[in-house]
């Protein structure tokens, strides 16, 4: 490769990804700048996988096709562009779908746990994944971001290109500060693309050294965060890679086909908070997406690998220094082995997360709501619950892993008759169990 070349670099990944199961458009011929979608992609995966829902909203041999097609990419736009915390954004339409007349769409099938469902398996291998370059994205002028990912036409995720022999992926942050902007500084006009969370997911800035991302575009506000291995010492940046870039985990084994969806389908989640100012009292309410860092992919990834190879049975440690998303892992983590398959049959019966913080259980819980279709899959043991169920900490403890309860949460403190009960109810006889445990604050 042309180490000092931009457009090498860009030729590069984008040719890797075209042979490892992605669609590759080498510019941007048909890209919707002012929808900020990809039409060919969005009406072929719906007439690939629901072409009886599309024909009762797009007539076969109507005079007025183009125009019943434009009315369905305006109904996704208008989803789209609804706040976040009001079903709106791209995660929400991948996951949930939309409606529009008489008609009901997936926008994307995420891998099924089990091979059973053909009809899932077979939805799941028509869902196109695309790369495209030099994207033109202003709404006012001419500019372009090098590359644009997109899943059925919606687009999730982009990139700006630096090659270190002329520029740092400080440069790529900078441009994104200053010229990646949610509305055209000039004109004022929108740009749909670097809408947080209603088009893209998540900004890489990318040299051959290091990768940094944001889920949310602001201007000089906006704050990336490390999406770098660490270096063969341990510190910060990337191991040196004899075969190339530094960076070539990114499109090697995160942008992987199975691997991308998985995040965007199992990992991704919206997070909620809300704040009340002590003075006026008025409550406020924010939504941010939470998009996982290297280190905590890797984590969940490698240990769903590991269970798969090697049955029930072993520990593992996941190491996190402080600040760095412990919570979010173990959610995730949680859920992934709560949810786990090999060869068509659940590994866990249950999981059982220890921990002593609150936040945990809200978190876990809004977190796997998003992700999982099963709204009481998360069940808390604390002293709250039993008040409510009138019921001992133990009782409730017991009811929950007889019910077959996928995660139940539970303190360090109830956690011995967790094991208790294991040992002693015979109803409990066979099952499998994974203890996650939050070993930092217990």
């Amino acid at each position: 490769m042309a180490q000092h070349n931009e457009i090498e670099f860009e030729k590069e990944i984008a040719k890797y990804l075209a042979v490892h199961g992605w669609e590759y458009s080498a510019n941007d011929t048909g890209y919707d700048k002012e929808r900020a979608l990809f039409p060919e992609d969005v009406l072929g995966w719906l007439a690939d996988t629901q072409p009886d829902q599309l024909a009762k909203v797009v007539k076969s041999g109507s005079k007025d096709v183009a125009k019943q097609q434009a009315q369905v990419l305006d109904r996704i736009v208008k989803v789209l562009d609804l706040p976040l915390e009001n079903g709106g954004g791209t995660l929400n339409l991948l996951r949930k779908g939309f409606s529009h007349l008489a008609a009901k769409f997936q926008m994307c099938v995420f891998k099924p746990e089990s091979t059973l469902n053909a009809k899932r398996n077979a939805d799941y291998d028509a869902v196109r994944v695309r790369v495209m370059r030099q994207v033109h994205f202003s709404t006012a002028g001419n500019q372009s971001v090098d590359l644009v990912f997109f899943v059925n036409g919606l687009p999730v995720a982009t990139a700006e290109l630096k090659t270190d022999f002329t520029q740092t992926v400080a440069d790529a942050i900078t441009q994104y500060r200053t010229s990646r902007l949610p509305k055209d500084p000039v004109s004022g006009k929108v740009q749909p693309l670097f809408t947080s969370g209603a088009r893209a997911l998540v900004h890489f800035a990318v040299s051959n050294d290091e990768v940094w991302m944001t889920t949310r575009l602001a201007g000089e506000r906006t704050h990336f965060l490390p999406f770098n291995r660490g270096s063969e010492t341990g510190g910060a940046g990337n191991p040196l890679n004899p075969q190339g870039s530094r960076t070539s985990y990114l499109w090697e084994r995160v942008l992987q086909r199975d691997a991308w969806l998985n995040i965007l389908g199992r990992l991704m989640y919206i997070k909620h908070e809300s704040s009340t100012d002590p003075i006026s009292g008025k409550t406020s309410k924010s939504a941010t997406l939470r998009f996982p860092r290297f280190h905590q992919w890797e984590a969940v990834t490698e240990l769903t690998a590991a269970v798969t190879t090697e049955g029930v049975g072993k520990r593992y440690l996941i190491q996190h220094s402080a600040g760095s998303g412990k919570t979010d892992s173990i959610a995730w983590t949680a859920h992934r082995m709560a949810r786990l398959q090999v060869d068509n049959q659940k590994v866990f019966d249950s999981v059982i997360v220890v921990t002593d913080r609150n936040v945990l259980d809200a978190q876990l819980q809004d977190a796997i709501k998003q992700i999982d279709n099963d709204q009481g899959i998360v069940v808390a043991v604390d002293r709250d619950q039993a008040a409510k169920a009138g019921a001992s900490k133990s009782g409730l403890l017991a009811k929950a892993l007889t019910d077959g309860k996928l995660i139940i949460v539970v303190t360090i403190q109830t956690f011995p008759f967790a094991m208790q009960a294991i040992r002693e109810n015979k109803g409990l006889k066979g099952k499998k169990f994974a203890v996650v445990a939050d070993e930092a604050h217990s």
